[in-house]
């Protein structure tokens, strides 16, 4: 692959892995906006949030080459193959970082804990425009296709005017039919936690383990302008989430308690 002087350059990665059905679709979609360096891993990352491999060394492969992508299997986490790319295998920093197609929603307080906008918060911090795309379906059948409208939506506005430096878009889209969905809502992420619940389990040596279950409680139920009201709506969410976790409402706050 060739990449021109005028060419955009779209890092692509997910947290579901290279064989991820919503990566896929999301290749597709980013080879009309310009040339693309796909990396991710073999196996699910989901969950890693913003982890980095440390203990053992980073691998990566190219393992296809044509005239409008390269794609590299990655043996670290999302956080990880943006890093690498944009270190080492990138001719010259990439115009976006774009992650998913995730399979399920990352609404809420998910983004604290997913890969998926690991990638795109990492891309924040090089400063590049980036946005995660997630689908809210964990079916093995999701139908990723309903996605691409409002991915072209989404790039097409960041073609137009690139995001402030340290913010991207959370962007979750309602599992139903095109015909269905409302349209687009900007709006905040909604208050809630996830309830966890481990389940005690027997291995066939007899040893014990646990597996993790739960369910998400949504604090706010009522209000109308979070991501989870979108999506429940069936509209797709749009959420600006900032690489700055200071909680600036409380500093002068904390000020008066520490007397500084």
């Amino acid at each position: 692959m060739v990449i021109e002087k005028n060419d955009k350059l779209i890092l692509l990665t997910n947290d579901d892995g290279l064989y991820a059905a919503g990566l896929k679709t999301l290749l597709e979609v980013m080879e009309e906006f310009g040339k693309v360096i796909l990396i991710s891993t073999m196996e699910s990352q989901s969950g890693m949030s913003q982890a980095l491999t440390v203990k053992t060394p980073l691998r990566v492969k190219l393992l296809e080459e044509s005239d409008k992508h390269k794609i590299y299997a990655c043996n670290g986490t999302p956080t990880d193959s943006v890093k690498l790319a944009v270190n080492q295998l990138l001719e010259r920093v990439p115009d976006y970082v774009v992650s998913g197609i995730n399979h399920g929603a990352n609404a809420s307080v998910s983004v604290l804990y997913s890969g998926t906008m690991a990638a795109a918060l990492e891309g924040c911090l090089y400063g590049i425009t980036s946005v995660g795309f997630s689908l809210n379906s964990f079916s093995p059948a999701a139908d990723f296709s309903v996605c691409k409208d409002y991915i072209r939506i989404v790039m097409k506005k960041l073609e137009s005017e690139p995001l402030p430096p340290g913010i991207c878009l959370n962007v979750n889209i309602p599992a139903v039919e095109a015909e269905k969905i409302r349209g687009i809502k900007i709006c905040r992420q909604s208050k809630g936690n996830w309830k966890e619940e481990f389940e005690k389990r027997k291995d066939p040596m007899g040893k014990t383990y646990y597996w993790l279950t739960g369910f998400f409680n949504n604090h706010e139920p009522e209000a109308q302008d979070t991501d989870e009201a979108a999506l429940a709506n069936n509209y797709v969410s749009v959420v600006p989430v900032s690489v700055d976790m200071t909680a600036h409402w409380y500093l002068d706050k904390l000020r008066e308690r520490f007397g500084k």
